[in-house]
């Protein structure tokens, strides 16, 4: 049987979230070398975006609940997990709509952010293994 700390996995989110933020700055910094004012701008755009949708499922998601069931931690989740979804695709569809951007730019910041997934989960894989319960003896 596995523990989960709530509080650690809402740290793990919320690094996830910082870590998305500083790629984002450093696509930004690239792009303004590369595509000028305009591609620095369609990357700021386009990695805030993950970072926004990061950031309020993290908010929604690991909302202080003391006691909650397993059932209602992953409902919350789910719950989240939608929630981002509508957000980044109702941003998307805003700055497209209302924005020039330049769109390599602006999805080079995009993908970039999610590989920060799995560079803070590659990093709290040791806590994450601290985290399980004792393992059960043989026999």
């Amino acid at each position: 049987m596995t523990a989960i700390d709530l509080s650690a996995a809402r740290r793990l989110a919320f690094r996830v979230v910082l870590g998305q933020a500083g790629v984002t700055l450093a696509v930004a910094l690239a792009s303004l070398v590369l595509a000028g004012a305009p591609g620095a701008r369609s990357a700021l755009l386009g990695g805030g975006i993950s970072t926004l949708g990061s950031w309020v499922m993290a908010l929604a998601a690991f909302r202080k609940r003391a006691g909650a069931s397993a059932e209602f931690a992953l409902a919350a989740m789910l719950a989240a997990e939608m929630l981002k979804f509508a957000v980044v695709i109702g941003l998307f569809v805003a700055v497209l709509r209302l924005i020039r951007v330049v769109p390599v730019a602006m999805l080079s910041a995009y993908g970039a952010t999610f590989l920060v997934y799995w560079v803070v989960l590659a990093g709290a894989l040791p806590a994450l293994r601290a985290m399980r319960s004792v393992p059960p003896g043989p026999g």
